[in-house]
């Protein structure tokens, strides 16, 4: 009878023991299998790291961006045009430019725009130490924040200069680095015929398109308007950079178009 018990005992705790052992096999292959909706993200192309050059989308988008580091006597004409066409771009300002025009900078946010870092003295990046680098994309957007209370986190190098060790020290910093797929080649004063063409022909032009423009180039101001009128004729709507990029969740194809994960 005493025997019997134990068996029946034994038994038990090895029932018992099987249960626990068989509910923690599958939890660990839940863990193993489970893929969060976040995978991963990436910049990384074999041992290159890449800038955003476009998005790969469906949706018929493009992106406007004006760097903002010298001349400011058409600001108020751009945003003025952007306001009559309802379109929000982005205005990547370097710290010489907030410093001249910290109203210029207020107005930009106010009206719904982007604000990008250009960094603080638009120096060649790529030649700079990593302390360098975080002073040049700290100084400015500390003065922004101060400034205007928005915390930046678009960059776009200068002259569209980058090494490795700058994407990912500007990532550290809390920036996507934001380079173009389509130059409009405004800063050569070919005149605004020659900007409309770029922009509107350029075989660069398609979907998740960034298109490059400069807010103190000569002809940009003449050239505006019927580049928006001629995207939005085509099909496009015109978007910031903000609202075109992913944040998360994505890689890089060699050209720097960003694909989000499947």
């Amino acid at each position: 009878m005493k025997l019997s018990r134990n068996i029946k005992f034994h038994k038990g705790k090895w029932m018992e023991n099987g249960l626990i052992w068989m509910a923690a096999f599958f939890l660990i292959l839940g863990a193993v299998l489970y893929i969060p909706s976040v995978v991963y993200v990436s910049s990384t192309v074999g041992e290159r790291e890449l800038p955003i050059y476009s998005v790969d989308t469906e949706k018929k988008q493009v992106a406007l961006s004006f760097d903002a580091a010298w001349g400011n006597e058409d600001t108020q004409q751009l945003l003025s045009i952007l306001a009559k066409y309802k379109v929000h771009v982005t205005f990547f300002m370097t710290g010489g430019w907030v410093n001249s025009y910290p109203e210029d900078v207020k107005a930009i946010l106010a009206a719904g725009h982007d604000l990008g870092n250009h960094s603080e003295n638009h120096k060649e990046m790529s030649k700079l130490s990593k302390s360098e680098i975080k002073e040049e994309l700290m100084s400015v957007h500390d003065k922004v924040k101060e400034l205007t209370g928005y915390d930046m986190f678009l960059f776009r190098p200068p002259y569209g200069d980058y090494n490795n060790q700058l994407i990912t020290t500007a990532k550290d910093c809390g920036y996507y680095t934001v380079q173009w797929s389509v130059d409009s080649l405004d800063w050569k004063d070919y005149g605004a015929e020659s900007i409309i063409k770029t922009v509107t022909q350029h075989k660069a032009l398609d979907n998740g398109a960034i298109i490059l423009m400069h807010n103190g180039a000569k002809y940009t101001k003449d050239a505006l308007e019927t580049v928006i009128t001629t995207l939005q004729q085509n099909g496009y709507e015109i978007v910031p950079i903000s609202q075109l990029i992913y944040k998360d969740n994505y890689h890089m194809d060699h050209t720097g178009k960003q694909i989000l994960n499947q």
